[in-house]
């Protein structure tokens, strides 16, 4: 988590606890951020590789928030904090350190390696495994989770008014025809009214029963 109370501020996650006290609280699960890209990044793997396999000892299941940050990632032409190819390989490096559910953020481009000349990458990724379409570009957020075994949940972004319901409803859509397994909506359905969140709540639950919106 986030302490906040450092000046000036750092976007550093840091430990707080420990995962045996969340076990003895009856907690079924502990869940971490790594901010992939920072320069904390590789301190953070690796507390949470060892903090996911403590939980997994105690019979606990693990989340992964899997976020990409570096200024350098945000240019001119995109924010390559929500490419495909960097978000994938985030998520490959959060399924490798036994996270059982991946949190990422929903790509809206790709190219992020060849944008940026860094990284290890293949033309192949580009032409042949993702193309610019939405649904294909999370499909290989997907992949990059062995496949689909680990689940991937995209999120749903910060709210914006009056287009939210819709916003949900088409993250929910791309999720789900992109082989992902859920939506995390906080901010978009708890900052309105009761009955309006529950309203947006149950619409992205509609997508996700709904037998209609299969597999693309």
């Amino acid at each position: 988590h986030n302490e906040f109370i450092s000046y000036p501020n750092s976007f550093d996650q840091i430990r707080f606890a420990n995962v045996r006290q969340a076990f003895e609280m009856g907690a079924v699960g502990v869940g971490a951020t790594i901010y992939f890209g920072s320069e904390e990044s590789k301190r953070q793997l690796q507390e949470v590789t060892e903090m996911f396999h403590q939980a997994h000892e105690l019979g606990m299941c693990t989340v992964l928030w899997c976020y990409l940050r570096n200024a350098a990632f945000k240019t001119k032409d995109a924010d390559y904090h929500l490419a495909a190819d960097l978000t994938g390989q985030a998520n490959h490096l959060g399924v490798t350190i036994e996270a059982d559910i991946i949190k990422q953020k929903l790509p809206e481009t790709n190219g992020g390696f060849t944008a940026l000349n860094f990284g290890k990458t293949s033309k192949k990724i580009y032409s042949d495994l993702t193309t610019t379409h939405p649904i294909d570009m999370t499909r290989y957020q997907v992949a990059n989770c062995y496949m689909g075994r680990i689940g991937l949940i995209n999120s749903g972004g910060a709210s914006a008014g009056e287009s939210d319901l819709k916003e949900a409803v088409k993250t929910a859509v791309i999720n789900k025809r992109a082989g992902g397994m859920g939506l995390i909506s906080g901010r978009k359905a708890f900052q309105r009214p009761l009955a309006e969140g529950v309203r947006l709540l149950n619409a992205i639950q509609d997508v996700y029963l709904s037998p209609d919106v299969t597999i693309a």
